[in-house]
């Protein structure tokens, strides 16, 4: 548990650096620890530790912490790809959906929250870096999926997330970063009651302190505090040939 501490205390300090730079408060940055392929009991250490809220990429393993791990009280973050017959289980039991990237899992979240008379937090996912292994829509298309989302009720828009290229490119890790929160100040300006709060979800790892520079609100780390995973990244983030058979 202390691990844990002392790698949340380093990411906050981080966070608060990076925050200051950019002429901001490092408090209304959010930590969203993600706990993907981390073992139940090492959750509960980082929960032990000051861990409320995880995120996880895998419905199905978020779904089986979210049962096993009940006693915590934790609220999960589901920020993966989301296929619309796994939308059943989000709507059960997320207390927020960042990957929001298509009117039919709008629908089926709607109707599945409207049916349990609850609400559910979500983020519109784009494709800020054009590669076709991301999901996410594209940049083009975020005006029009806006205006359609309001039919759906049970849906609290909070604002947009994304992934930006992984390269050690900083700057071309940044393009993509600030090209959210330019998508986030038009859609603001056209019509700020349809982004809600416009909040920006980016940032890594590896990259979080450059989308912290860049505006982001909430930065999701996993590694940084549970440390290096034995799974490969190809297992959460797909291929082309995945995403065009989980659409």
């Amino acid at each position: 548990m202390e691990d844990f501490r002392a790698n949340l205390a380093a990411v906050r300090v981080r966070i608060a650096a990076a925050a200051q730079r950019a002429g901001r408060d490092g408090d209304r940055v959010r930590l969203l620890p993600v706990s993907k392929t981390v073992p139940e009991d090492r959750v509960r250490l980082a929960v032990a530790a000051g861990c409320a809220q995880l995120g996880e990429n895998k419905v199905q393993e978020a779904k089986r912490k979210h049962v096993n791990l009940a006693d915590l009280g934790v609220q999960w973050s589901v920020i993966g790809h989301l296929q619309t017959n796994k939308a059943r289980d989000v709507a059960a039991f997320a207390s927020e959906f960042q990957a929001l990237d298509s009117i039919p899992v709008a629908e089926a979240l709607d109707r599945r929250l409207q049916a349990a008379g609850r609400g559910l937090d979500v983020y519109v996912q784009v494709n800020t870096s054009a590669e076709e292994s991301k999901f996410g829509l594209d940049p083009t298309d975020v005006p029009g999926f806006l205006r359609q989302l309001p039919a759906y009720t049970a849906l609290r828009l909070r604002g947009f997330m994304t992934l930006a290229l992984f390269t050690d490119d900083t700057e071309r890790v940044r393009q993509c970063f600030r090209l959210l929160r330019e998508i986030r100040d038009r859609a603001h300006d056209t019509d700020p009651d349809l982004i809600g709060p416009g909040e920006l979800s980016m940032g890594m790892s590896g990259d979080f302190e450059t989308a912290i520079e860049e505006g982001a609100d909430c930065v999701r780390a996993g590694r940084a505090i549970f440390g290096a995973r034995a799974t490969p990244n190809d297992m959460y983030w797909p291929t082309p040939a995945y995403k065009e058979t989980a659409r």
